[in-house]
């Protein structure tokens, strides 16, 4: 305000100054990813990430705990569900995040009606777009599960259905809630959203949802029998309510666009991610200890990648329209799609020096995070030296892949008028759970072969 009152008072004295562009360059025009040092950026980065971080290794310990549920040994296209169902949280709140934090970025949630406006539009998107990708996504677990075992029962169907209708709308929901209200914040205290919100965003998604999707499968398995009405209510309950959704959605300018166009990214993340649920499928019952480890080394990828991904995109938003690729920065590194593997992790552009910065918090990060699992005396896996060094060169080859394609495919569909806001992160975010998963299972099956037998006890025998 004091700034404010200076300039205005200034009117009065010198008439040739333009006190309203005084005041909206110092509120609007900074370029906050210029000034960032690499310390700032790993400072806003790395507590967050720690964040989110163990609230995978939360989700780790769930999942090692409730593989062994009744419900998810009768029915096990759940395991196969579960990728899908935690990808969500990158193939919509992580979307919402990077969208809101561009927005934040560009001046436009600055006043309680453009915040009211904005977050209650993208509430009601990504519920519309939770419950269409939840329902296909068990049809496809369904569809999955019934080619392997040759045998399709209803009254699994309408579970998994159910189950997974309910887990993505009301993880949604909250989490949702949640990063608007951390970018809002980050705004009034002068973070760059771009750096928190993605990881925060993230931190409670993989438990809520895992824990949801145990409890509300095990009462609906519970219920067969008794209350066969239930899932079959659950399903038609949702399905009539969509059309509201997708009415809200349309009524607001800031959703109508990813209403009509934003579905192709989303559902073809769905189908990556539940081809990293059939193949974490086929290791849990070869590789006990693998399931612990799995929403850790996706969740890693996801976030850092995701941090990368909304900064790029908001550089991008922030140095010209849509389909033209300029820099503000004294390089023109950041303006080539295609580049070298080199030019991208060393050169010196301001995304490589992102690059660099989220890299070196892959090693210490999964050091605190695996070793935090193995305290909770959890996944049937000892730490050995052997393990620790396969299972970290297997997380270092994910993250540097994805940065490697997130930069190419950001621009790339920049200059293809595809906002990345709306696009990249569904794509990177299930690249990484399969990656993930198939260079966990690739590490696990190595370390067997050479004889690490702790990666395959099994309890009971």
């Amino acid at each position: 305000m004091i700034l404010v009152n200076t300039s205005l008072d200034t009117v009065d004295i010198d008439s040739s100054r333009l006190p309203d562009v005084v005041v909206e360059t110092k509120i609007y025009e900074p370029d906050i990813q210029t000034k960032e040092t690499y310390f700032s950026i790993a400072i806003q980065v790395f507590i967050p990430f720690l964040i989110a971080g163990f609230g995978m290794v939360g989700a780790g310990l769930v999942l090692d705990l409730v593989q062994h549920w009744s419900v998810f040994e009768e029915i096990t296209e759940l395991v196969i569900l579960v990728p899908a169902l935690l990808g969500l949280k990158g193939n919509l709140e992580m979307t919402l995040a990077s969208r809101l934090s561009t927005q934040a970025n560009l001046g436009h949630m600055d006043t309680p009606k453009q915040q009211w406006s904005m977050i209650v539009g993208n509430l009601t998107l990504i519920q519309c777009q939770a419950i269409v990708v939840g329902f296909l996504g068990s049809v496809i677990a369904v569809v999955m599960g019934g080619i392997k075992s040759n045998d399709v029962e209803l009254d699994h169907a309408y579970l998994l259905c159910a189950s997974s209708l309910v887990t993505v709308s009301l993880a949604s929901f909250v989490l949702g809630l949640i990063t608007a209200g951390v970018i809002v914040l980050s705004r009034h205290c002068h973070i760059n959203p771009d750096n928190v919100a993605t990881p925060i965003a993230a931190s409670l998604g993989d438990i809520t949802s895992l824990a949801l999707l145990s409890w509300i499968a095990t009462v609906l398995y519970e219920s067969i029998g008794t209350q066969d009405w239930l899932a079959p209510l659950i399903i038609s309950g949702y399905i009539l309510v969509i059309p509201l959704w997708i009415w809200i959605a349309k009524k607001n300018q800031h959703t109508r666009d990813v209403l009509y166009n934003g579905w192709t990214p989303v559902m073809a993340a769905m189908l990556i991610s539940s081809m990293g649920g059939l193949i974490l499928d086929f290791m849990v019952s070869r590789f006990e200890g693998i399931a612990v480890f799995q929403p850790v080394i996706n969740g890693v990828g996801g976030n850092l990648v995701a941090v990368q991904a909304s900064r790029i995109s908001t550089a991008l938003h922030k140095q010209a329209e849509l389909g033209i690729l300029t820099s503000d920065s004294e390089t023109d590194e950041d303006t080539v799609i295609f580049i070298s593997p080199v030019s991208g992790f060393c050169g010196k552009g301001v995304h490589a020096r992102t690059t660099r910065v989220l890299m070196a918090m892959v090693v210490p990060g999964h050091l605190i995070f695996i070793y935090t699992i193995n305290y909770m005396k959890a996944g049937h896996t000892n730490l050995t030296t052997l393990f620790v060094i396969v299972y970290l060169c297997a997380a270092v080859l994910q993250v540097a892949a994805l940065m490697y394609i997130a930069y190419i495919m950001i621009h790339w569909m920049w200059k293809k008028k595809i906002d990345p806001d709306n696009s990249a992160i569904p794509y990177l975010t299930s690249m990484g759970d399969l990656l993930g998963i198939s260079l966990l299972a690739i590490a696990f099956q190595f370390l067997y072969l050479v004889g690490d037998h702790e990666t395959e006890e099994v309890p009971g025998e």
